[in-house]
């Protein structure tokens, strides 16, 4: 057999890399780059090792509330992969890209029967890009009509993206608390809503996984006042083919195409954001818009009030490919997704409450949130560190802020009723260590090395590898 490494070392000329053109500081350059001596079967066994420490939705149980870590079918890769969309050059001229743009098309098409909305864009990146893309529009068309509004209304249970978003654009953050039923306190809007508030930025259901039972009587005071209705649409997993934001009294609605359309998740991209909103907002949106003429397809520019670009070319195709074949497969079934979430949260939800403190002890859309302060301070870190220890990620903890020692549950439609069970008996098991053996909890986890410290990992980056002293 060859030794692949040592025909590399002795038919390779090797540079010290303090001799190479290469701007770092002196500090950082090595004198040599060490390259191990092993064979083949011992590489590929070294890397196969590490791709089992990976956790990924293909392995287990994946239950982090908001995310909506569901499976993606295989066929919507195959379809990303043919060919005439994977060998496809941006450059192309459309009139040799024709299938492409009937994708984009298609897609627009469907997500404006599934959101009501008027016209769509599938540019943005993400749904956090699409959220900067609607308070832009949101700037532009007031600065148009003269009018200086300089406040954006966000619930307290909001997601991090949306102040942050507002920021961004230079308004005023107005946050209203949360009432004892899960709800944005319709009082304190009252008292907020004004002729300088741009826009009411809700997440329906909310991150609490409920729905915003005031939001007609909210969408209303808005309408009145002349404010625009932003749905951040991160939890769409629950209403497909159910409700439609449009008719819930938005005017603009995000959807991540990683959540609800099962589109790949995580990992820093490629992502994929598709920004609806009524036809009195259309022609701000981004060009180049998607135009079909006598079953032609071609780009359209000329767009005046368009707020410009805010991708390259047009947005991330292979993404939209996956998002259109999912879609596509469930066609007039689509709201089997969302029947099939919402039932699996419920009777996951019904199993546990029980054993913890429930903030809000309302029926949940497609995810819940429990708090573990009944157990003491820190002790939902120590449950999210022991479940990876029964071979379960742990669900999202600490969030929504609001909820003290938080743990937010999404289980999906894609699991089954025995992965659900047996994600409710681990916790059991758990709060029952809690309180018996509680140093198993407390000291987890055990089938993995070491306790990470997430708070110091984040403060004290060390990214640097450096070979091991022989």
């Amino acid at each position: 057999m060859t030794l692949i490494f040592d025909y590399y070392q002795s038919n390779t000329k090797h540079t010290p890399c303090n001799e190479m053109d290469v701007d770092l500081p002196e500090e950082l350059k090595r004198d040599s780059l060490p390259l191990p001596d092993v064979n083949e079967i011992q590489i590929i066994r070294h890397y196969t090792e590490l791709s089992k420490k990976n956790y990924g939705i293909d392995t287990n149980f994946y239950p982090l509330g908001s995310c909506t870590m569901k499976y993606n079918p295989r066929v919507n890769e195959d379809i990303a992969k043919l060919p005439g969309f994977s060998g496809l050059h941006p450059h192309m001229p459309t009139s040799h890209a024709q299938g492409a743009l009937q994708v984009i098309w298609e897609l627009e098409e469907c997500l404006k029967e599934i959101t009501g909305m008027d016209a769509i864009s599938l540019q943005p990146a993400a749904g956090s890009q699409c959220e900067l893309l609607g308070v832009m529009i949101a700037k532009k068309y007031f600065a148009e009509k003269n009018e200086n509004r300089t406040k954006i209304i966000i619930p307290d249970s909001a997601h991090g993206t949306n102040p942050a978003t507002a920021a961004m654009c230079k308004f005023q953050t107005i946050t209203i608390p949360t009432d004892d039923r899960g709800n944005m306190d319709i009082n304190e809007f009252k008292k907020e809503i004004g002729k300088d508030v741009a826009v009411v930025m809700i997440t329906n259901p909310n991150t609490l996984g409920l729905y915003e039972e005031n939001l007609s009587e909210i969408q209303k005071i808005a309408k009145e006042n002349g404010t625009l209705m932003y749905c951040d649409g991160a939890n769409m997993n629950a209403f497909l083919g159910i409700s439609k934001p449009a008719e819930q009294g938005f005017d603009m609605i995000h959807l991540n195409l990683h959540k609800t359309f099962s589109t790949p998740h995580g990992g820093g991209g490629p992502g994929g954001g598709a920004l609806g909103v009524r036809s009195f907002l259309e022609d701000y949106l981004p060009v180049p818009r998607i135009k079909k003429d006598n079953e032609q397809f071609s780009f359209e520019n000329n767009k005046e009030k368009s707020v410009g670009r805010i991708h390259s070319f047009y947005g991330n195709f292979g993404i939209l490919v996956r998002a259109l074949s999912y879609i596509k497969s469930w066609g007039t079934d689509i709201q089997k997704i969302s029947q099939m979430a919402v039932l699996n949260a419920n009777y996951l939800f019904s199993l546990l409450k029980d054993d913890f403190d429930v903030p809000f002890d309302r029926r949940c859309a497609h995810e819940f949130v429990l708090s573990a302060k009944n157990f003491g301070e820190k002790s939902t870190i120590n449950i999210a560190k022991r479940i990876t220890d029964h071979g379960f990620h742990a669900p999202t903890i600490y969030f929504p802020l609001i909820v003290k020692e938080a743990l937010m549950i999404e289980p999906t439609e894609t699991e089954s009723k025995e992965t659900l069970d047996k994600f409710a008996k681990t916790i059991k098991t758990i709060i029952k260590e809690l309180k018996e053996e509680p140093e198993l909890v407390t000291n987890a986890p055990h089938t993995i090395p070491g306790r990470l410290d997430e708070v110091k990992a984040a403060r004290e980056l060390n990214l640097r590898w450096m070979p091991r002293e022989s």
